[in-house]
């Protein structure tokens, strides 16, 4: 069972722990589903980088693209789901334990 916690922490710590990452599959979980979605809610994030992290997102089953009717789409599975309730319950216990300096 160690052996089990120990590799499900280490697959999500590689991926969360990467830039661009959690702002990408937040954008995505958010509605911003084009690429062109994407990017605008993303400042500062290179073209090159974005193309490479959703690659690598959708290689490691975290979302799918769909194309559609001319239209190009990214979608969270349920990994992707997964990881952005653990952004959410990260995001909780800053606020309830830590204070944010303004």
């Amino acid at each position: 069972m160690k052996k089990k916690v120990f590799n499900g922490f280490q697959i999500i710590h590689n991926l969360i722990k990467l830039r661009w990452v959690p702002e990408i599959l937040k954008s995505i979980h958010f509605g911003n589903h084009r690429y062109s979605e994407i990017a605008a809610s993303i400042p500062n994030m290179s073209q090159t980088e974005l193309n490479r992290k959703l690659s690598l997102l959708m290689e490691k089953g975290v979302i799918i693209r769909e194309a559609r009717d001319n239209h190009t789409r990214y979608i969270l599975l349920s990994f992707g789901q997964d990881l952005i309730h653990i952004f959410e319950h990260l995001e909780d216990l800053e606020e309830k334990y830590f204070e944010t300096s303004i």
